[in-house]
């Protein structure tokens, strides 16, 4: 139980400087363009590199990768029936897909691991499908997208080669790679890779407490409240209940079935606000979704330790 009390008390300490930030003026006008821009270019490149290459990527291909790639695949694409029948646009289509089965697995997930399920090894597998996949995919999309809400006329080959222009997925394939041969760059490399990788977590809350200051409440925008509805029933029921009916299925034991389920009901990563704000696409949903999907979490997770645990 502390594990979750603390994974919620780091997060909102930092969002909680960036609100004071954002309504004391400090960084300026563009602080949360400038924070989320640094994230996106500088930090969870570095961070992903450095987080792939040394996991042992054989030692994660396992129950809880399939479990975690079928159950996040599934929370996705469930919100899309939904979005195309409101005729949602198709940058907000994109983040309210995201925003149902990305999970903060990072800088929530890792001390709910450490503490609720006594080792970080659970989260691993989580985090290298949304590294790998997810990250990669969304990220290109978004990247389409924003192009094309720039002026530009839709192109195939841009499209198809947009995860060769994204530095999270050039990041992410250098990551795997490397893990996947053995060879680590050495430490005068690795270095400032790890010190850059350190900038990727906290720019980002502090750009989403930057937004918090003079933003309306999650649900108020009545357009965009039956988009927040569903996901956060898509986030913070629907996909740890995948979780529990999949990994029991397979047959998974005690901890692999609290592993999988915990991992599933973790709340929207603030990356997905951080992906928003870089392509201009789905802000304010993107926002809303991992405020809200956070605050559900909380009692969520403490019955879903309760009754699996």
């Amino acid at each position: 139980m502390n594990g979750v009390l603390e994974g919620f008390l780091v997060i909102g300490f930092v969002v909680a400087v960036g609100y004071v930030l954002g309504r004391s003026g400090a960084l300026g006008g563009s602080a949360m363009q400038v924070l989320s821009r640094t994230a996106f270019f500088v930090g969870s490149p570095a961070l992903l590199f450095g987080t792939l290459a040394r996991t042992d990527v054989g030692s994660v291909f396992s129950t809880a990768l399939l479990v975690t790639g079928v159950t996040s695949t599934l929370a996705c694409a469930l919100y899309l029936p939904f979005g195309l029948m409101r005729r949602r646009a198709a940058g907000e289509l994109t983040v309210g897909s995201m925003a149902s089965g990305y999970v903060n697995a990072g800088n929530l997930g890792i001390p709910i691991a450490t503490y609720v399920l006594h080792g970080v090894a659970d989260v691993a597998p989580v985090l290298l499908f949304q590294l790998a996949v997810l990250t990669p995919v969304f990220t290109s999309v978004l990247d389409v997208l924003s192009e094309r809400a720039g002026g530009g006329s839709p192109n195939w080959l841009r499209a198809f080669s947009a995860p060769l222009r994204n530095p999270l997925a050039l990041a992410s394939a250098a990551g795997i790679a490397c893990s996947a041969t053995g060879f680590l760059p050495p430490e005068a490399v690795m270095d400032p890779i790890d010190l850059m990788g350190n900038l990727a977590v906290p720019a980002m809350l502090l750009a989403f407490g930057i937004s918090l200051h003079a933003s309306t409440l999650p649900g108020r925008d009545r357009d965009l409240r039956s988009s927040l509805v569903t996901v956060v029933v898509l986030k913070n029921l629907v996909h740890p209940l995948l979780a529990w009916v999949l990994a029991t299925a397979i047959g998974a034991g005690q901890h692999a079935l609290l592993a999988a389920v915990v991992c599933a009901a973790l709340p929207t990563a603030q990356n997905v606000f951080g992906y928003a704000v870089r392509f201009d696409q789905g802000v304010q949903l993107a926002r809303d979704a991992a405020l809200t999907t956070t605050i559900v979490s909380l009692p969520m997770l403490f019955a879903v330790v309760a009754a699996v645990g």
